[in-house]
Parts: structure tokens; C-alpha cells; sequence
């Protein structure tokens, strides 16, 4: 486990953005943009729109990984 957050970059709404996250979280969310056969910045720009805007996009993105894998059990 890296432990470490690596900055990432995404493109949200045609403007560049970067996310901090650790390795761990970026091959989940990854492989859920694959399994929803979404791209990558496409997942993040519903997430965006949905989190509250007190809310961290990497702190979004984070809780949506847990929730997805928490329902599919």
C-alpha cells in the first residue's frame, strides 16, 4: 500500500482540475468507470455534480468508492 496521495489530473466540464489520491483508490475508481463503461472524467463530473460543496472532490471521490463497493456485498 503506497499510502501516499498522488496528484492526478481530470478534465471536469472541459476545464482541468487535479485530484489527490492514493493509488489504492485510483485503480478502484478506475475499474468502476470501466464497469460502468464510463470514461474516467465522465465519473468524476457526476460525482462532482452530486457532492456537497463543503465536500473535497478526492473526499467525494473516496466516499463514492467505499459506498459502491459497501452496496455490492
Amino acid at each position: 500500500m503506497s499510502g501516499r496521495p498522488i496528484k492526478r489530473s481530470l478534465t471536469l466540464k472541459g476545464h482541468r482540475t487535479s485530484v489527490s489520491l492514493e493509488d489504492e483508490f485510483w485503480r478502484a475508481f478506475r475499474d468502476i468507470a470501466a464497469e460502468k463503461r464510463l470514461p474516467i472524467n465522465v465519473l468524476a463530473a457526476e460525482i462532482d455534480v452530486e457532492r456537497d460543496p463543503e465536500t473535497g472532490l478526492a473526499s467525494a471521490i473516496r466516499v463514492f468508492i467505499l459506498k459502491w463497493y459497501q452496496n455490492k456485498v
